[in-house]
């Protein structure tokens, strides 16, 4: 059974993007536009395997999409990869202390973000 990746980020752009290339590689991607997007979809039954969410984003940003996550039953434990513009040394600790798995800097080739995937993604 494939494995399910929600990708939530604000840009119609990447989400499509990221959809085609997870897609292609076999997973089944659900997508949100913001942080309060996403955490509706796992408020109401969603259960993905990981979650790539951006960090700059309208309505609820990806840390606070992250630490809410973690707070969730059941949900403690995903694999949550941000994949962002923001590189500062700074930016990448808040997102660990906030419970992020891993931490990329677009752009991202597909091979690469596939690669990470697999990583931290059992059976992926």
């Amino acid at each position: 059974m494939a494995k399910t990746i929600l990708v939530v980020d604000d840009s119609i752009t990447m989400v499509m993007s990221l959809k085609s290339t997870l897609t292609l590689n076999g997973f089944q991607v659900e997508s949100a536009g913001n942080g309060r997007e996403a955490l509706d979809k796992l408020a109401a039954g969603l259960k993905p395997d990981l979650i790539v969410t951006d960090v700059n984003m309208p309505v609820m940003g990806g840390m606070e999409l992250i630490r809410k996550t973690r707070a969730m039953p059941g949900l403690k434990f995903i694999p949550i990869l941000t994949l962002t513009t923001e590189s500062e040394l700074a930016k990448r600790s808040e997102g660990k202390l906030a419970g992020a798995t891993g931490w990329l800097v677009k752009p991202v080739s597909g091979n690469d973000l596939v690669a990470v995937i697999k990583k931290v993604l059992p059976g992926a």
